[in-house]
């Protein structure tokens, strides 16, 4: 299990961490949702994935 955030590199013992499993691949420790969020943001993860709605 990592023992470092993904984003802060801060060791995610001290916190409460969230664990992010890629399928089968690479588990990613972050210190908090905080630092998950800001990952996400920055990496641009979520940039034309969302769900288009339009008020009928």
């Amino acid at each position: 299990m990592p023992s470092s955030c993904e984003y802060c590199d801060s060791p995610v013992e001290r916190h409460d961490p969230v664990y992010v499993r890629e399928g089968e691949g690479r588990e990613r420790a972050f210190c908090n949702y905080a630092c998950l969020t800001s990952y996400v943001d920055e990496a641009g993860l979520t940039t034309g994935n969302c769900c288009e709605w339009s008020p009928t």
